[in-house]
């Protein structure tokens, strides 16, 4: 299977968590801005964004990049994640209902989220979550 990771990250944290996912499945890791390709070309995509704002996803790259594949996500196995610092997860909710309503079968279920800084255990999760893509 071809599998993408794709991110954004502010703070580091989901960029982190990017690269345990990337190792875990076994490819690189790219930032959305650097994303030159087509996801229509992958059977896979684990999409990574932290909570912005008022728990939404990062609104002046990601959430275009994130409107414009998602008629592509149908059928495809799709493991969201990202970081937090505050509220309760709204975004991420909101982000798998779209990804769900695409068509994407949501990897593990729901979205990876965590609070602040990715600890080990979270690292090691979303290494078994993204041996699940392949």
């Amino acid at each position: 299977m071809k599998t993408a990771v794709i991110y954004w990250s502010g703070t580091g944290n989901t960029e982190t968590m990017a690269n345990a996912v990337a190792e875990g499945a076994g490819v690189d890791a790219v930032a959305v801005s650097d994303f030159s390709g087509s996801v229509a070309e992958y059977d896979a995509l684990a999409l990574g964004c932290p909570a912005m704002g008022d728990e939404v996803l990062e609104e002046s790259e990601f959430d275009p990049f994130f409107t414009s594949i998602e008629g592509d996500l149908s059928g495809k196995k799709v493991l969201l994640f990202g970081s937090y610092g505050w509220g309760d997860g709204e975004w991420m909710r909101s982000w798998q209902d779209r990804a769900k309503a695409a068509g994407a079968e949501i990897v593990g279920g729901e979205g990876y989220i965590v609070n602040d800084a990715p600890t080990d255990d979270d690292l090691a999760n979303l290494k078994a979550l993204a041996a699940q893509l392949a």
